[in-house]
């Protein structure tokens, strides 16, 4: 059996990105620690990623300086900027079409190049929401 991965300090892994992405990342991060202050932060070995739970993956931040696969073109992955993913976009609103499946079937994108990209309020509401998602899980979990 593999031994489990081992979890790391995510302010030291947000230091090593390059600064751009520092900013978009803590702000990000920031934002989520607001909007779903009961989700845990963790992250992995080698993975500058925060990632949230509750009942399930929630979201996650992913600095496009952390290559997401081995064949990725890491400049293609950086011109779209720092993404917050959302791990149940397929059952969020997304009225306003800001949320990206870019050919998933679950997970759907943002994508941030600089601050002012990020509409704290757009933000917050999407937050807000997946928790919501979240929350239905604890509650087919506890009809069981």
């Amino acid at each position: 059996m593999p031994a489990p991965a081992k979890t790391v300090d995510i302010d030291q892994m947000i230091a090593t990105l390059p600064r751009h992405e520092q900013v978009l990342v803590k702000r990000l991060r920031a934002l989520v620690a607001e909007c779903i202050p009961n989700a845990t932060e963790k992250a992995y070995d080698n993975q500058v990623m925060p990632f949230y739970t509750r009942n399930r993956l929630i979201c996650f931040i992913w600095p496009p300086s952390m290559v997401w696969e081995r064949n990725a073109n890491l400049e293609k992955q950086k011109a779209k900027g720092v993404a917050l993913g959302f791990s149940q976009g397929n059952l969020m609103a997304n009225d306003d079409g800001v949320l990206l499946a870019e050919g998933r079937k679950q997970v759907y994108m943002m994508y941030f190049k600089k601050l002012a990209d990020i509409d704290d309020n757009q933000i917050r509401a999407l937050l807000f929401e997946a928790a919501m998602i979240d929350e239905q899980f604890a509650k087919k979990k506890k009809s069981r």
